[in-house]
This record gives structure tokens, C-alpha cells and sequence, in this order.
């Protein structure tokens, strides 16, 4: 009976573990569907997201139910070994009280009392036994993400990096994020302290793994990555992306207010400390016709503010962070071109004696850059100051004509003439 009780256990684990695999497929369905709900819209999917999440809820109920059924034989069995043991000793009992005159009534009273005093415990031991079972099932996940290696790990002893002047070089660094396809090939550059250094290309060339590099989200596979002399490889996670502010193109805001998110680039700042960066950033008067001003909550994802908005948000933080780097992954990417003005003022204000590298499609907004570095596969195909690359005719000059040529017809330029 025990080994049945045991095979039973196992069959509704193999159960558990399936309904919780659904579970989570029913909650990740409807989160994303969720999070994402103007993508749905944009193409009219509603009713497939629901026939999705349905077709989830159902195989959910499948699962629940199995697991239940387990459930409901393994108490059964549970209590018919009991109750069989329990009448088995009960009869025997009374069988030598009556016809043996073995044991007197006494005696079947002290049985009946041990046996409850037994079985009592046996039946709770089975419960925290299922719900060990259950919690073993449910810490399946973690253990299999604890598992899981890092990717990117301090060395041994390492210590924090010490910026004092902020200089960045890469040296032969090459890198791939899968290993038969390498994004970037030798790139070798420096940004010396306190110069700005422009990324320029077509999508996918590699300039926003430069800046994944320096901010140490992986690891070079060849080469080198310097800040000050010192490898970055041999200081400390912690201490080098405390070095270095990062205004990304993708601005994820917290569910939380906007000062909250302003405030989370140094968290022991003052609120004047945090208007002066909303100001810096050509925020502070928008946010203040806002209903609850500064406490205005941003929602899911900064889904309540427009893409200029959270991309002003993104850059005060990281004014209020004033790091010796600053990277700008296409930082006024969403923004109109009076507001691109404005804070391209206030970044010139920010990046001054500050080593910086850019990243970015619109050439405009990096012809001031000491340096301005082509990339394309990869490899850094020119390099030089604005008016030394359009002077070559090569790949920046003909990016910079097309530029040219889109600015002079698009409707905005109609308007301004007019």
C-alpha cells in the first residue's frame, strides 16, 4: 500500500508540474498581450489574443483538473489504508476481548487510542509531504535559472576603476553575439579625456554594441577596452557603470512618477537637485502643466508619456547622474526639431569636459564631434571631423546629401519656408 501511496505521489507531481507549466503560460500570455495592447491594435488582433489566451486558459483547466483528480485518489487511498487498518485492528481486538478472553475491554480502548494517536500524525505527514512536493515543482524554474552561468563575471580580486580624466580606448576588440557571426571586426579608436566622438552608419553596423561593450553588458572576445588606463575587464561591474552615464534609444521608465524615475539616476538627490535636471533637459515646464506635477505617475513602460517625453525624462537622469562618460544611443531620436535644439544645447552643456561617444543616424546633431567614426559591417570604414569626411566624397558625404536632401522635402522644411 505504501509503495501504491508513493507511485500515486510521483503520478500527481508529473501532473503538478504540468499544470504549473501551463499557469505560467496563461499568466506570460496575458501580460504580454497586455504590456503590448497598442501593437494588437495597430493590426487588429484583438480576437486572436483572445482565442490565444482561451486555447491557454484551457489547456490550464486540463492540467488543474488531472492534478485534482490525483489529488482526490491519493486522499482516498490514504484514508482507505487507514480506515482498513484502523477496522482490521478494531476486530482483532474484539475478536481475543470475546472469544479469547485475551485482552479485556481496557485494552481494546488503550489500541483504538494509540492507533488514532498514530494515524493522526501519518495523515498530516502526507499532507506536508504533498505540499513539499508542490513547492519543489513550483522552485523548479529558479533552480534552473540558478544554474545558469554568467556571461559576465568580475575577476578575481578585482577592484573598482579609478576615472580621473576618462580617456576610452578599444584595441583590436572584435565581437559576436553569436560565434559564427562577428558584429564587430579590429575596431580600434580612442576618445581622449573630455573629446566627443560620433558613431555614425547604417542600422546594424555595430554602434550600439560599442556601447553595450564599454558599459560591460558582455565581454570582448579579442582585444581590449581601456578607461584610464586601466582594463576594464579587471575592475568591478559596479564601480565602472557607476562611471559612466547612458541616455539609451529604447527608454524604459518605471511604473512610478516622474520623479521618482528623474531622481533614480542618483538616488540620494534633492528635489531642487532633480528640477534642475527636468530644466537642463527641457522638461521642467511640461512636467509642471501636468495634473500632479512631478508625482504625475508615467504608468507601464512610461506608456502615459509620449516618446519625447520619456526621452527627455531618460536624459535629466543622467544629467542628474553627471558621470566622467557619457554614451548617447540616439538620445533625440523622438524628439521634433525645436526640442532636438533645445536639448542638443543642453547635452553640448552636459558633455563639456566630459568624454563622450554618440550614436547616431542624424548627422546634424554630431557635426560639432571632435571625431566622427563611420561604421559599416563591423569595421570602421572613415574616420575624422565633419568637414574633413565630406570633403572625401566616400560614405559619410553621400549620408550626409541624402540627409540634406530629405531635410529640403520633407513637409517640415515646406512649412519653415513658407
Amino acid at each position: 500500500m505504501n509503495a501504491l501511496t508513493i507511485s500515486i505521489t510521483e503520478w500527481r507531481t508529473k501532473f503538478q508540474r504540468r499544470m504549473n507549466l501551463a499557469d505560467n503560460e496563461t499568466r506570460a500570455r496575458s501580460v504580454d498581450s497586455l504590456l503590448n495592447f497598442e501593437t494588437v491594435k495597430y493590426y487588429g488582433a484583438e480576437q486572436y489574443e483572445v482565442e490565444s489566451f482561451r486555447e491557454a486558459i484551457l489547456r490550464f483547466q486540463a492540467e488543474e483538473w488531472k492534478s485534482n483528480i490525483t489529488l482526490n485518489i491519493l486522499n482516498t487511498v490514504q484514508n482507505v489504508i487507514i480506515c482498513s487498518g484502523l477496522l482490521s485492528g478494531s476486530l482483532l481486538c474484539a475478536h481475543l476481548v470475546v472469544d479469547k478472553n485475551q485482552l479485556k475491554v481496557g485494552d481494546y480502548v488503550l489500541f483504538a487510542t494509540y492507533i488514532v494517536q498514530l494515524y493522526v500524525p501519518l495523515n498530516w505527514f502526507g499532507t506536508y509531504y504533498r505540499a513539499i512536493q508542490k513547492n519543489f515543482v513550483d522552485m523548479e524554474n529558479m533552480f534552473d535559472l540558478l544554474r545558469e552561468e554568467q556571461e559576465v563575471i568580475d575577476a578575481p580580486n578585482a577592484g573598482p576603476i579609478t576615472v580621473k580624466r576618462g580617456a576610452v580606448e578599444f584595441n583590436n576588440v572584435s565581437f559576436g553575439y553569436l560565434p559564427e557571426r562577428l558584429v564587430l571586426k579590429n575596431v580600434t579608436f580612442s576618445v581622449p579625456s573630455g573629446k566627443t566622438v560620433a558613431l555614425v552608419g547604417p542600422s546594424g553596423s555595430g554602434k550600439s554594441t560599442i556601447i553595450r561593450l564599454l558599459f560591460r553588458f558582455y565581454d570582448v572576445e579579442t582585444g581590449s577596452i581601456i578607461i584610464d588606463g586601466q582594463n576594464i575587464k579587471t575592475v568591478t561591474q559596479e564601480s565602472l557603470r557607476r562611471a559612466i552615464g547612458v541616455v539609451p534609444q529604447d527608454t524604459v521608465l518605471f511604473n512610478n512618477t516622474i520623479r521618482y524615475n528623474i531622481k533614480y539616476g542618483r538616488l540620494s538627490a534633492t528635489d531642487a537637485d532633480v528640477i534642475e535636471s527636468a530644466r537642463g533637459a527641457d522638461i521642467h515646464d511640461k512636467i509642471l502643466t501636468f495634473p500632479d506635477a512631478y508625482d504625475t505617475q508615467v504608468g507601464e513602460r512610461g506608456l502615459r508619456l509620449s516618446g519625447g517625453e520619456k526621452q527627455r525624462v531618460a536624459i535629466a537622469r543622467t544629467l542628474l547622474k553627471a558621470p566622467m562618460i557619457i554614451l548617447l544611443d540616439e538620445a533625440t531620436s523622438a524628439l521634433d526639431t525645436q526640442t532636438e535644439r533645445n536639448i542638443q544645447e543642453s547635452l553640448d552643456r552636459m558633455c563639456v569636459n566630459r568624454t563622450t561617444i554618440i550614436v547616431a543616424h542624424r548627422l546634424s546633431t554630431v557635426i560639432h564631434a571632435d571625431e566622427i567614426l563611420v561604421i559599416r559591417d563591423g569595421e570602421i570604414i572613415e574616420r575624422g571631423k565633419h568637414e574633413h569626411l565630406i570633403g572625401q566624397e566616400g560614405v559619410y558625404a553621400s549620408m550626409w546629401k541624402q540627409q540634406l536632401e530629405s531635410k529640403e522635402n520633407s513637409p517640415e522644411s515646406s512649412l519653415e519656408k513658407s
